[in-house]
């Protein structure tokens, strides 16, 4: 038939090629002329001009014949060339076939139940989902069909346990299914009848109600393999007079659907699913286990969950008594009568109980909610003993739909380094998805912050499991990153100071590490950091209290960075801040110094580390000043030579008052402070600790004892061996003073033990020599005379000496 065809095409392209060309032949016999053509003839171009179109058009018109023009002995000359066109659409070019997508369904089967779910316990969520949906669908259907709900039972959902046998019965009094939503739902994979569902109401202009329809994917049902080697489908639909049976097993590739014939096994309306586990599993038959997946899973589906649980009272029974304490009554003479004994027992019972709630907290109005509720929702939740510090409810609109309620905690958070946490719950359509995120709704530095988030538009992947990176993900984030801010913000802003500092306790670390990672939210953050100050007493500040109390001349937010408050407050390079009540932030946290630093300026206030060089703090002498380099320019060229390497210069300091010299940093280089931290890195780059280090500048104050000492021993005898001693005690003393650390203390501390010998020695013994000696030989002898005369009295003649009181 094929070949058939292929002919008939080709006759048909070889009739339409000798048409093409018979035209062709007739147009070149009539036009071209058969001989040369005299250059003088004026209609020559017009006619090769005519012939070119015209045998130019069945080219462009997709003739299969086409004729061409050469030039040869200035005469056009036709010919014609038989196209391949027509030969490559008909012969060479192959038909396509179509071929349809196969699956294994044995291999699927098996990608389903032991690839999709990373863990076995969400069988029971997309099994109750399930069942959900098919409530709602039932409640939607029944508005404009009241039929479907007569003489049916409430919407609930029923789960009962055998442990003994492995058995899990899960049953609901929703919509059910006839025998072809059967095939059509359960028998073919990736089917979701519910998207069906969901597709019918937008057609029929229904999707306007609130929908908490749950199943997307079709491929929930088929998760009750990770835990049963058989399942059994009960179903019947109030469409049908006929309940049917579905049955598959784990490892088949096929299922068996019949009719129940059973009167006890009849149900007036819905679907009762059979799961008998697999011998690993059976331990999720235990109703207790049941009943925790519930609440942690499905607790605020919007239907009744009911568990099959045992219970027990107590009650009062009569016992028998002991025969030989009956004798014992018997013989006593009693005239009152006596009473039985009895025992207390508990008598227990298996009955259905409420296990969710079906009102979750966040769907409600904010102002409906009492802060008691709160509390009791976040304890509860969150299995905290302590009530929250703050708490936000909020529902956000427009281009992402999703309420939350997020909540600071009261307890400390220890591990700042462990932030991945379990503290925000994230909900689709009120059923749990997963608490294990890293980043993905907020930023680590936040991970602190515990909550509920409920959306229905999250992307997420096929097992519910992983939430997938989107556009709608990144606002989520963004809106739930600033509420936290505000309610963070909230804290600081309360009358009580004393919340805010219990935060700040808590969580001031993680703020400082979002300074430090999250630069777009830096002017959220910056209001919110704490430090002390000069002139704070102890007591942190914010930095909107800093600029507050900025002095009107100054520019800048100035700071030093020390390893104590007591080394910051007592450093040298405050002496002139301190003398002008300039205030200085104290950072004495390891974090500090580099949150400020990635903070760079706050309120177009810069941050100004006092510690390092070309500190400007204005009220400039400039006279003065030239005075005084004049007067030490030699002095600060003989330190530097006798220096050498161990600093890059020597200036004149104009942050000194009371201390000779000081030590500082140079402006791009690390702080003392800095390099002291990076010498305890345990993966320290000693390279870049040597090149940051090397850079130091030595400042010293003209106005002190010592540098005038100096200043006279360099323009004397600069050679003078104890003025060069002195100058090196003063250099490593500086460096001490000013947050380094000497390169060789012991070295240090032997210059330090001989200065101080030769200052004091013989200082005091002369003192003392002096005080022992007599000045003149009469006392002398008197002295000699009333040391000898107790061992003459004790040894030689004691018998005078002690009768002489009687005289």
């Amino acid at each position: 038939m094929l070949g058939a065809s292929r002919r008939s095409l080709c006759a048909a392209a070889a009739a339409r090629s000798r048409a093409a060309a018979g035209a062709a032949s007739a147009v070149s016999a009539d036009s071209v002329p058969s001989r040369p053509v005299s250059n003088g003839a004026s209609a020559a171009p017009q006619q090769q001009k005519r012939m070119l179109s015209v045998l130019v058009a069945p080219k462009v018109a997709g003739a299969s014949n086409v004729a061409s023009l050469k030039l040869m002995d200035g005469a056009l000359i036709g010919r014609r060339y038989e196209s391949s066109a027509a030969a490559v659409d008909s012969t060479d070019t192959p038909l396509a076939e179509k071929h349809e997508y196969q699956a294994e369904v044995n291999r699927l089967m098996d990608l389903i139940v032991h690839s999709l779910y990373s863990n076995k316990e969400v069988f029971l969520r997309e099994l109750v989902s399930n069942a959900s949906d098919a409530l709602d669908k039932l409640r939607y259907l029944s508005v404009t069909d009241p039929e479907l709900l007569k003489d049916g039972p409430e919407l609930d959902i029923r789960i009962q346990t055998d442990k003994d046998n492995g058995i899990i019965t899960i049953t609901d009094s929703g919509i059910g299914m006839t025998k072809q939503e059967l095939v059509d739902s359960l028998g073919t994979i990736a089917s979701s009848g519910t998207a069906k569902f969901l597709k019918a109401l937008k057609e029929s202009q229904e999707a306007g109600m609130d929908s908490n329809l749950i199943g997307q994917f079709g491929v929930g049902f088929y998760s009750a393999f990770l835990v049963s080697d058989k399942v059994v489908v009960s179903t019947k639909s109030p469409k049908s007079d006929k309940q049917y049976v579905w049955e598959g097993e784990a490892d088949s590739s096929s299922y068996t659907i019949r009719e129940e014939n059973d009167p006890g096994k009849l149900i007036p309306r819905g679907t009762r699913l059979t799961l008998y586990l697999k011998r690993d599993d059976k331990g999720f038959a235990h109703p207790e286990r049941i009943q925790k997946l519930v609440k942690n899973y499905s607790q605020f589906v919007s239907f009744p969950i009911y568990t099959w649980q045992e219970k027990g009272f107590t009650k009062e029974i009569e016992v028998d008594e002991d025969p030989a304490e009956a004798k014992k009554e018997g013989d006593a003479e009693t005239k009152t009568e006596t009473k039985k004994k009895t025992k207390t027992v508990v008598e227990k019972y298996w009955d259905w109980e409420l296990t969710n709630e079906t009102q979750p907290i966040w769907l409600r109005n904010p102002r409906e909610v009492s802060t008691e509720e709160y509390n009791d929702f976040y304890k509860k939740t969150f299995n905290e003993y302590l009530e929250p510090l703050a708490s936000s409810h909020f529902t956000t609109e427009g281009e992402v739909e999703f309420r939350s309620i997020l909540f600071v905690p009261a307890t400390k958070k220890e591990d700042l380094t462990d932030r991945k946490t379990k503290n925000i719950r994230l909900y689709v359509k009120r059923v749990f998805i997963s608490d294990d995120f890293d980043g993905e709704l907020f930023p680590k530095y936040l991970s602190f912050v515990k909550g509920v988030v409920d959306s229905n538009d999250l992307p997420l992947n096929v097992s519910r499991e992983i939430l997938q990176e989107s556009r709608i993900v990144r606002i989520m984030r963004k809106r739930l990153v600033r509420k936290a801010f505000d309610m963070i913000l909230g804290i600081s802003c309360s009358e009580n100071r004393d919340d805010y500092e219990r935060f700040w306790e808590n969580y001031g670390k993680f703020l400082k590490l979002g300074v430090m990672e999250d630069k777009e939210n830096h002017k959220r953050l910056a209001p919110l950091l704490r430090f002390f100050s000069s002139q704070s007493n102890d007591e942190l500040i914010s930095l909107d209290e800093y600029v507050e109390n900025m002095k009107p001349e100054q520019k800048d937010i100035y700071y030093i960075a020390a390893d104590s408050l007591s080394s910051a407050k007592n450093a040298p390079f405050l002496e002139r801040l301190t003398e002008e009540e300039y205030e200085v932030l104290l950072l004495v946290d390891p974090m500090d110094e580099v949150a400020v630093q990635n903070l760079s300026s706050y309120k177009d206030k810069k941050f100004v580390d006092i510690s390092k060089e070309d500190l400007d703090l204005g009220d400039k002498n400039e006279e003065r000043e030239k005075e005084i380099k004049q007067e030490f320019s030699q002095t600060c060229d003989w330190i530097k030579n006798c220096l050498g390497d161990k600093v890059a210069r020597v200036d004149i300091s104009n942050r000194l008052r009371s201390s000779p010299c000081v030590l500082v940093a140079a402006k791009f280089g690390w702080s003392a402070n800095m390099e002291r931290l990076m010498r305890a890195q345990t993966m320290g780059d000693t390279s870049s600790l040597d090149f940051m280090r090397s850079r130091k500048v030595f400042e010293i104050n003209p106005e002190h004892e010592i540098i005038k000492s100096l200043n006279v021993a360099c323009r004397n005898n600069p050679d003078d061996p104890e003025a060069l001693k002195a100058l090196d005690i003063l250099f490593e003393t500086a460096m001490i003073s000013s947050g380094f650390t000497p390169d060789n203390p012991a070295e240090l501390s032997g210059k330090i033990y001989e200065m101080m010998s030769s200052a004091i020695a013989g200082k005091w013994s002369s003192v003392t020599e002096s005080q022992a000696q007599p000045d003149n030989p009469t006392q002398q002898h008197a002295a000699a005379g009333s040391s000898e005369e107790p061992v003459e009295a004790e040894v030689v003649e004691p018998e005078p000496v002690e009768s002489s009181p009687q005289k």
